[in-house]
Formats: structure tokens, sequence, C-alpha cells
């Protein structure tokens, strides 16, 4: 499949394997929710795709399908995960850990505790750091980042109409959201700062405040007004504020949102997770509170 947009970003299917399923190329693709396929890690429907932009090296894309979209003719509110080959499937995961986000949203759905939405799952590839920084940065004593405005064309202006003509997406700002962890966080508030009305609900899980000398406290006066924001962070994310995710830096981060207007509980939700670190399990096990906060009104 190729999609011909001002940029000409193609997309094309590609088969892969989770597990020991096999996903053909169609676009419809093997529901695990299914009986038969319920020993499977992932649950649900998914698509994949395979990313040829202009502005990012090529990558891995996953989408999931809520369960009733094969039945309904309905849109659906979206959210735009960076780390996506962290998200669902163990077999790709970093150091084979997940979020579990199918099976959280999956329990969310049939309790109706969230309406049922879309998830792109967008994979890092090896230039992650590069791409999720906005500014650039000596880290470990290596000059790197700064390349996150590239990203985050690659985000608005190929994927976002990608998705929006080939899936059922309601493409209204407060529909749309946007969620990332650690530096996936950090991408997220900048790629809401430059392209204001895209997005009106993002979602910032231990975000890496310390970047570039913490220059997101300086950047938060230019940030935009009327959205609604998640951050939470873990007590045992790290103790040195100067290379580590810390509460400490990440409360200063939520105080200069606080002086930019944002109110908690309001437009703002700030939590603080306890004896948890800055992995996978730790965002796995409350990725539904920002769920929970931002998608019911």
């Amino acid at each position: 499949m190729t999609y011909q947009g001002s940029h000409r970003a193609r997309f094309r299917k590609r088969k892969l394997q989770t597990g020991i399923l096999k996903f053909p190329a169609e676009p419809q693709l093997v529901n695990t929710r299914h009986m038969a396929h319920r020993h499977l890690t992932l649950k649900g429907q998914f698509c994949y795709h395979q990313v040829v932009s202009r502005y990012v090296a090529d990558r891995e894309l996953i989408v999931y399908l809520p369960p009733s979209y094969a039945h309904t003719r309905q849109h659906y509110p979206v959210i735009y995960m960076h780390d996506g080959n962290n998200l669902f499937d163990p077999a790709t995961g970093f150091m084979g850990r997940e979020w579990c986000l199918d099976e959280t949203l999956e329990q969310l759905f049939l309790t109706q505790s969230i309406p049922e939405c879309i998830v792109v799952g967008i994979y890092n590839t090896p230039d992650r750091l590069d791409e999720y920084t906005w500014h650039a940065h000596h880290h470990m004593g290596h000059p790197c980042g700064g390349k996150g405005p590239d990203y985050a064309r690659f985000v608005v202006e190929e994927l976002m109409p990608f998705i929006e003509v080939n899936y059922r997406v309601d493409p209204n700002p407060e529909n749309t959201l946007l969620m990332g962890s650690s530096l996936g966080a950090i991408i997220s508030f900048y790629i809401a700062a430059a392209y204001p009305g895209r997005f009106q609900k993002v979602a910032m899980m231990s975000p890496t405040v310390y970047w570039a000398h913490h220059q997101i406290l300086r950047d938060v006066q230019h940030f935009p007004r009327g959205l609604k924001l998640w951050v939470d962070i873990g007590t045992e994310e790290g103790r040195n504020r100067h290379t580590e995710e810390t509460v400490e830096s990440t409360q200063e981060f939520v105080y200069a949102l606080e002086q930019q207007g944002y109110r908690q509980p309001f437009d703002l939700g700030f939590y603080i997770d306890y004896l948890v670190g800055h992995d996978e399990h730790a965002w796995a096990n409350r990725v539904e509170r920002p769920l929970r906060y931002l998608l019911n009104t």
C-alpha cells in the first residue's frame, strides 16, 4: 500500500511475526480475541505497516483496533504512542518487557471505564535518542540529540494523514492524543508545542526532564494553553537530577506548567508512583491512570 501525501511518504504492509503467529499482509489481521488464539500474548486485532519517510529512518508501525471496530462504522479517538514495539508484545519489547497495553485496554473497554479507541504504536529505531529529543546535548560525553523536529514532521505531516485516510479515527484535536514515556514523554511535549491545535491531550510518563540541562523547564513558557495533560514519575527512577529522571525534577516541571495556568486536577493530572523504577513494568502497572484521565470527559 502506498500513501500519496504532500511528502509522498510510503506505508507498505509487511508480514511480521509475533510469538508463534505470523500475521498476513491483509488489512484485517488475525483477531486474537477469538478463543483459538487466546494463548498468544497479543490480545485484540492488529495491523502492521512498514514506514518509509522523508524525514526519519524507516520503521515499523503497529495499529491496535478496538473490539467494535469490525462491527460498526463509527470513528474512534486515536492515541499516537512512541516506543510502539514495547507496548503489546514481549517478542519486540525492550529486554522482553512490554506495557501489556492490549490487556489493559481490553479490560477497560469491557468494564466501559473508557471509550474505545485506536492506538498507533510507532516503533523506535537505533536513532531513538536523536529523534526523541528537541535539543542537542552531550550525553555520557558524546554529542547527540536534536532531531526531534524531523521526527515531529514525520508524525504530523506524514503519519497522521495516512492514519486518518486508512482508519476510522476521529481527527478532532479533543480526540487525538500523544503518549510516551521517558524521552518519549519529552518528544510528546515538543510535538504538541510545535503543532498547536493538532493535539488536545498529552500523557508524559516518567519525563526525562534533565535532558539538555533541564531545557524543558524553560521551554514550558512557550507551551500552548488549552490542553489536558498527564505527568507521572516513580520514586525509584533516579537520585541524580542531572543524569536521571527524579521526583524532584518532575515536580519542577509540573510547577512550571502550573505557572502557565494549568491546574490540578482539571487540566493537569500528576501522579507519583511509589517504590517503582524506570521501566516497562512500571508503566504497564499505571498506564490505566492516564488513559482514564485523558479519555474520560
